[in-house]
């Protein structure tokens, strides 16, 4: 038997063929297009180019083309575009890995090159393998918050992003014509030819991946597209209700913030990072320390507490929260001042940008900024009540922002100091 992974008759598995490859391949193409679009949409969502403060990936130069203004309508927009990335990605990793094991003879295949055609690929596939390996390990890691990779999780998956994405995409021009050869075989195949049973495919010398020295087969190649399809279904069903309301919630039985809401009234709904975590003392939000400080025009400038906020006009607002790590909640009932009204009262008659400050003195979004657009929408507001009640500390009391289809993290708690003008 030979030792060398360079041989091809080291690989013996009888499953490895271009039509298994191929079926796969599809897949991805698919699927990680539709991650890759929805991945720049969450980029944009956080209005990056709107101040530095938002900017977590400073130096993207010209990746930065196609930021826009993001919208507040509707409400459950960014619910439903992280929804799709996260869950999205979490399914695909099955269909991930059994890709990556099908053609895994070929980073071993000597001689490196035989043509510049397959020097390309070889180079595709390697950036490829270790670009899709650090997508989908930072990004399930940062659903389960567990940030054990240096430096930021924000520019590490940006900028691993793009370098997967384009070889990904080189990948996919250099092999597709290909792949859609195999799958034409597809229609035309007897359940024999398309079994492990008959590996009627070419060594992978010539280009492809079946063993001269097959293994005794005990599954069909269509057998095999069941299991990984199967492990993508389990996923789905166990993770995507945590973007769901009701009885779906229930089913995200293996996903942080999984499992039905913690309860009803004012902390009936799922947080990242509780009032404690933050470092917010009960003596700094009590009604006698805090105020909030409102900046505007020409320096203008007022100091309100809870009971003068409470003595403007109050709206209600029926919003979710969602966050970056791919979970929802549902609509919940805000109660407070609109942010557009805060700005006129230091001058601004028409709705600007603002920069909001926590009294949180630790972490990347203890300042956010938000756009015109989103202060003018009138269901923006600075939230003093949830369902009915007073905000609760690990919800952000006494006062927190509340902005429709704004990223979890730009809807800051403990808000102490608004800033309105360009920025």
């Amino acid at each position: 038997m030979p030792r060398s992974p360079s041989s091809p008759a080291f690989w013996r598995s009888p499953l490895r063929g271009p039509w298994f490859t191929s079926v796969l391949g599809v897949v991805l193409l698919v699927g990680i297009t539709v991650l890759f679009v929805t991945g720049l949409v969450s980029y944009a969502a956080y209005n990056p180019d709107l101040s530095p403060v938002n900017d977590q990936t400073p130096d993207k130069g010209l990746l930065g083309f196609y930021l826009f203004s993001w919208p507040t309508h509707p409400s459950w927009l960014y619910r439903l575009t992280q929804g799709v990335h996260v869950t999205l990605g979490i399914v695909l990793i099955p269909v991930l890995l059994a890709k990556l094991w099908s053609v895994v003879p070929k980073l071993f295949a000597l001689p490196p090159a035989r043509s510049l055609a397959h020097a390309l690929e070889r180079l595709s596939l390697l950036l490829l393998v270790g670009g899709g390996l650090f997508e989908f390990t930072t990004g399930v890691l940062n659903v389960q918050l567990d940030y054990i990779f240096p430096g930021s999780f924000y520019p590490l998956h940006f900028y691993g992003a793009w370098v997967f994405f384009a070889a990904f995409l080189a990948h996919a021009v250099l092999k597709m014509p290909l792949a859609l050869r195999n799958l034409r075989h597809l229609r035309d195949e007897t359940p024999a030819e398309a079994s492990a049973e008959t590996p009627v495919e070419t060594p992978f010398e010539d280009g492809e991946l079946v063993s001269p020295n097959p293994a005794e087969p005990t599954v069909s190649r269509r057998g095999a597209l069941g299991v990984v399809g199967g492990g993508s279904l389990l996923l789905l069903a166990t993770t995507a209700g945590r973007s769901f309301d009701g009885p779906l919630r229930e089913t995200a039985v293996l996903a942080p913030h999984g499992g039905p809401e913690p309860g009803g009234g004012p902390g009936g709904f799922q947080i990242n990072k509780t009032a404690a975590y933050a470092g917010i003392s009960p003596t700094e939000t009590g009604e006698e320390a805090w105020r909030l400080v409102v900046t505007g025009r020409a320096g203008r400038s007022v100091r309100l507490g809870r009971p003068q906020l409470l003595q403007l006009a109050l709206h209600s607002s029926a919003l979710p929260i969602a966050c970056v790590e791919g979970w929802s909640t549902s609509d919940q009932w805000w109660r407070g001042v609109r942010l557009r009204d805060l700005a006129a009262l230091v001058g601004h008659d028409d709705p600007v940008d603002v920069l909001v400050e926590s009294l949180q003195r630790h972490g990347a979004f203890r300042r956010a900024a938000l756009r015109a657009n989103q202060v003018a929408d009138s269901r923006s507001l600075l939230a003093l009540f949830v369902n009915g009640e007073d905000l609760t500390p690990d919800h952000g009391y006494p006062a927190r922002v509340i902005v429709p289809a704004a990223p979890g993290v730009l809807n800051t708690k403990w808000v102490a100091r608004m800033t309105f003008g360009d920025l």
